[in-house]
């Protein structure tokens, strides 16, 4: 909470974090989304403490982190698993030697190292891969090893740095379902950071839009897309700048299963024309964003009717 981080470079001052305060729902999954520099990074390195704040405190499982040291910290990261961007796979062991090493620096035995291993291996789908090298992986195969490493100390929390931004879309659907069943199966919680609006709409239960090293908003992602002037319904549901004086913005905040604009025209007798949006699952829920140009004497009345039924409604040009 109210975290701060500034970097003090040769000839100036960079502040990574502004006050940040983060707080992630047990057994939820967090997206933080936002461009190169947002300080996201700096960000998911401080709640595990390999960048420890200048100001602030790291809560996890109930323990302050930023109150331990050596030992005790080192002990308390045990319960954080890591998955990285570019793998960081050691070249020279196999698939199973790398999911395995976490427990070798941790002292497990060998006989329990092999069975903890053999179970990861089939739960992340890579049990014929066990002797192969990471020079014979596929990318999508090589963040899976990263992943089955990260859960080898059994972790309640797991922190993912742009796990699917080196990855194909085919690949990184693949991954994202992996990480969105094992959740399911483990009980994790999920705090993940990346570039990519897509991955917040394919997996995110919550999310935060990060900027010069501050929240510019946060919360359920649901709720967010259902707020108006919402900065995250805007980058989800990109609409076209084409509307006119008529023009209102309609948020489809939930699934709904009433054909509105039909049944605005046949109550109300106003003229509906659709100009662009989209409909799509996020969150498990159809939610989506329509700019609609409306005209008709009750245009008022049919604005409220829609309101009135749980959509948002935003004059286009407010």
């Amino acid at each position: 909470m109210g975290l701060h981080k500034t970097y003090r470079l040769k000839k100036r001052q960079v502040e990574a974090l502004k006050g940040v305060d983060l707080h992630v729902e047990s057994g939820e999954i967090f997206g933080v989304v936002g461009q190169s520099g947002a300080g996201k990074s700096t960000l998911l390195r401080s709640v595990n403490l390999l960048e420890r704040p200048d100001e602030g405190s790291v809560r996890v499982g109930g323990e302050e982190l930023t109150a331990l040291r050596g030992s005790r910290l080192r002990e308390a990261r045990r319960g954080i698993g890591m998955v990285h961007q570019h793998f960081a796979l050691l070249s020279s062991r196999t698939v199973a030697g790398n999911v395995g090493f976490p427990l070798e620096v941790a002292g497990v035995s060998r006989s329990e190292r092999s069975r903890r291993v053999g179970e990861l291996l089939e739960l992340v789908g890579l049990s014929d891969k066990a002797r192969a090298y990471p020079s014979q992986l596929s990318g999508g195969q090589k963040q899976r090893v990263g992943i089955a490493r990260a859960l080898a100390p059994e972790p309640k929390v797991l922190l993912s740095d742009e796990a699917t931004s080196a990855l194909d879309p085919a690949t990184t659907e693949s991954i994202l379902s992996l990480l969105r069943s094992l959740r399911d199966e483990l009980g994790l919680t999920i705090l993940l950071i990346t570039h990519e609006m897509d991955v917040i709409k394919r997996i995110c239960d919550s999310a935060a839009i990060m900027e010069n090293g501050e929240f510019r908003e946060s919360g359920r992602v649901l709720d967010l897309i259902g707020t108006p002037g919402s900065l995250l319904a805007r980058s989800l549901f990109p609409l076209p700048d084409n509307g006119g004086p008529e023009t209102v913005v309609i948020t489809y905040p939930r699934s709904f299963d009433e054909p509105f604009m039909s049944e605005l025209t046949r109550r109300f007798d106003v003229d509906v024309n659709i100009l662009g949006g989209g409909v799509e699952q996020v969150a498990g829920q159809s939610v989506g964003r329509l700019s609609v140009d409306m005209r008709g004497s009750r245009r008022a009345e049919a604005l409220t009717y829609l309101s009135e039924h749980g959509l948002l409604v935003e004059e286009a040009g407010k």
